[in-house]
């Protein structure tokens, strides 16, 4: 498989592909790993903010106390310094750093390299989620994930090594941050990590597309802030849609519809009526309460068009869709439509799954799945949230011509965790 990395225009972006000596030595150790016959790797988290439920608590929180946070088993990480951004007065992790003995530092610098003259920890968890920060007029909430990415890199440059990093959600919020962010990345050679904890949890029922297939249509639903859960949408929708024949080639275009006009995309055939139907069914809903309801003043109707031909509609139902799910229909194959689950018992599950694929980039040192679905992810949020704040125009996005070969990682039912959920 080939990779072409273009740095300039990021256009013929291509995912590094694992080569077959890497892979097996990776499988090699991963399994020398869940035997805890390997040393665990040393952890520095880099967060916003840490109070109870936070990102940072049910990521985090599973390398302090187990998977189920309960003082059980948990992966083979050891937490060993934390940079807090901001202190709420339900902050946790002063009480965490006395209870655990990790170091809770003044500076990114300082968690990097505990004081040294050398990069001192094997991985960084950098969650820019939850916090005290300001909104844009696009909505679109700005933490301050690219600052905290650079303190971390500056670091590594000035000690002279580079660590894989893991990054929450997706880099940027806006486009050009996220770009930058990747590539520095790139420039550095840092393995380098992102996305949902949603492509990886639970789905009902649990199914997905076959590797290789022609994808005839999809479509995705959305519930909650366009924002902050329309990237989780496009992240899951993505994580099947990658899967299809020829591999990802990116997005030529994306438009941002009110949901007022989601009767007309029916008409038009643009949304497809099965596929619709069966999305809205495992949404908790169905196509009668969506088209009698008043339209979603804060959802949206994004339209996507892929380079290889594929228009998907992708409804943000805030209020109406009970849940996060796609629809497939494969060429010459029966459609399906799943929803992905986000269980809170035992303490939000798809967390741990999310840092099982996070555990074995820290021991192998290769990224488990390819950043660049993620960059895709967070470009499309970018542009579709730019389209409806300038009246839904539709945007050509040659920026997002992001090709990479997805990975076959498995989702939640099919990772093996020490203990079962």
């Amino acid at each position: 498989m080939k990779s072409h990395t273009d740095r300039r225009t990021f256009l013929q972006t291509t995912a590094a592909a694992m080569s077959t000596a890497m892979l097996m030595q990776g499988q090699s150790l991963l399994g020398a790993v869940a035997n805890r016959s390997v040393a665990k790797k040393r952890v520095a988290g880099v967060v916003t903010i840490y109070r109870y439920n936070s990102h940072a608590d049910v990521i985090i929180g599973k390398i302090l106390e187990g998977w189920k946070q309960d003082g059980g088993p948990g992966p083979n990480l050891e937490m060993v310094s934390l940079y807090v951004d901001q202190f709420p007065e339900d902050d946790m992790s002063r009480k965490l750093a006395e209870k655990h003995g990790f170091r809770l530092c003044k500076t990114i610098q300082e968690a990097i390299d505990l004081g040294t003259d050398e990069v001192a920890v094997d991985g960084v968890l950098c969650i820019g989620e939850h916090g005290d920060y300001p909104w844009n007029e696009k909505e679109q909430h700005l933490y301050p994930r690219k600052r905290l990415f650079k303190e971390i890199t500056d670091a590594f440059a000035k000690r002279g090594k580079v660590v894989p990093i893991f990054h929450d959600k997706h880099p940027g919020p806006q486009w050009e941050d996220a770009k930058w962010m990747y590539d520095r990345a790139k420039e550095m050679n840092i393995p380098w990590m992102a996305g949902s904890s949603l492509p990886v949890g639970y789905r009902t029922p649990d199914v997905t597309l076959p590797f290789g297939s022609k994808v005839e249509a999809a479509i995705g639903i959305g519930y909650s802030g366009l924002d902050i859960y329309g990237f989780h949408t496009l992240d899951f929708l993505q994580c099947i849609l990658e899967r299809r024949e020829g591999a990802e080639q990116g997005v030529e275009w994306v438009q941002s519809l009110p949901t007022s006009e989601i009767g007309k995309l029916i008409d038009q055939g643009t949304i497809r009526v099965d596929l619709l139907d069966a999305a809205l069914k495992v949404a908790g809903t169905d196509r009668a309460a969506l088209l009698a309801s008043p339209p979603v003043a804060d959802g949206a109707a994004f339209l996507i068009g892929y380079r290889d031909g594929l228009i998907v509609p992708v409804l943000m139902l805030q209020g109406l869709a009970q849940g996060i799910c796609a629809a497939v229909k494969p060429v010459g194959a029966d459609l399906f439509a799943t929803r992905v689950e986000e269980r809170t018992d035992p303490r939000h599950p798809h967390f741990a799954f999310l840092l099982k694929g996070i555990e074995k980039m820290f021991h192998t040192g290769v990224p488990t799945y390819p950043v660049e679905r993620t960059m895709l992810t967070a470009g499309l949020l970018d542009r579709l949230l730019t389209s409806r704040f300038e009246k839904h125009r539709k945007i050509e996005t040659p920026e997002l011509a992001i090709r990479y070969m997805p990975v076959d990682y498995s989702y939640a039912p099919h990772i093996e965790l020490s203990q079962k959920f």
